[in-house]
């Protein structure tokens, strides 16, 4: 065969090639949209490095948005040992959780700002890759996880920071006793806040919907916590207390939400399970419900509703409208239907 001859069929193999591959491609993204693979954020879209460049502020002194545009989400300590929190008055959304023994822990979102310290920090579990997969790849700080459940957090489309993994950015306390003093200097993870638009919670702000009933506290129970909700008309924000005790930050400002939703979830038993054989809750966060989301001293009665686990959640009135939040920070109590 000629020299001419070789070339000319090298060349339509290569492209039979490229036309298999693009084939086989189409085929993987029209039938795993959900799935997990590198080089992909499970949205189709590329899926950015780990150690990718953070933004530095701009001469205004406000953040730009980080090279991936990530939330930081934090797992923090929420049994009584563990408080007071640092930095968590500084989030802009606070998921409750149910955990092992009918204990709270916490998962704060950080995008507009980030206080120098959070913590103390605690280990993540199955029901936040769920939760976070709203999020364009997340940061997610925790202390560890159990040895099972690793390899779903490293295929998740998120960014791990494992206490083991970025130890630079963790440290010990003094005002706790292990393992309840693990705190995070998240400067030591992202340089800058992202923005607000990295909040893709599917949440709404704005003026506060028709009807509603005055209400001045709302009480969430779990089998072994208890959180309590006064509005405060002076601050104009909805007063947390947790197992009969005010809420407050190391510095002693008291956590006050200007918005409260109880959403009613399905929590069932995890695959996974502690040293003493107690399996951890698993925290339902995609499907549809009832919730009452309290704003300005009053409760509106809504139904909630997040197609994917890629999605954010919404929050409609029975008529269907949807309702918007007072502007502020943000209680989402994960609460048993």
């Amino acid at each position: 065969m000629s020299d001419r001859g070789r070339r000319t069929r090298t060349r339509g193999a290569a492209a039979t090639a490229a036309l298999l591959i693009t084939a086989v491609a189409a085929a993987w993204t029209a039938g795993c949209t959900t799935s997990h693979r590198p080089g992909d954020d499970a949205r189709g879209r590329p899926q950015p490095s780990a150690h990718s460049t953070p933004a530095t502020p701009t001469p205004s002194g406000l953040p730009t948005r980080t090279s991936s545009g990530s939330v930081l989400a934090v797992k923090i300590d929420n049994v009584p040992a563990a408080r007071p929190q640092r930095g968590l008055d500084s989030a802009d959304v606070v998921y409750v959780e149910q955990v092992e023994g009918g204990l709270s822990r916490l998962m704060a979102v950080y995008a507009t700002r980030l206080p120098d310290v959070i913590g103390p920090v605690r280990s993540a579990r199955e029901s936040d890759l769920e939760l976070l997969g709203q999020f364009d790849r997340p940061t997610l700080a925790f202390s560890g996880a159990q040895g099972k459940l690793l390899p779903l957090i490293d295929r998740a489309p998120l960014r791990a920071e494992p206490a083991d993994r970025a130890s630079g950015a963790y440290f010990r306390g003094s005002d706790h006793v292990a393992p309840h003093n693990l705190y995070l200097r998240p400067s030591g993870l992202m340089h800058a806040a992202p923005g607000p638009e990295a909040l893709t919670t599917g949440f709404r702000y704005g003026a506060a919907p028709e009807g509603g009933r005055p209400r001045t506290t709302r009480t969430v129970r779990y089998p072994a916590f208890r959180v309590t909700f006064t509005w405060s008309a002076d601050r104009h924000r909805w007063l947390v207390t947790q197992d009969g005790s005010p809420t407050v930050t190391a510095a002693g400002r008291r956590v006050a939400p200007a918005t409260v939703v109880v959403q009613y979830v399905k929590i069932r038993r995890s695959a996974f399970h502690d040293v003493l054989g107690n399996y951890t809750p698993y925290t339902e966060t995609v499907g549809s419900g009832k919730a009452e989301v309290l704003r300005d001293g009053r409760g509106y009665d809504v139904r909630w509703e997040r197609a994917t686990a890629a999605a954010g959640t919404t929050f409609t009135t029975p008529d269907g409208s949807p309702v918007n939040f007072a502007k502020g920070q943000v209680w989402v109590v994960l609460a048993k239907a």
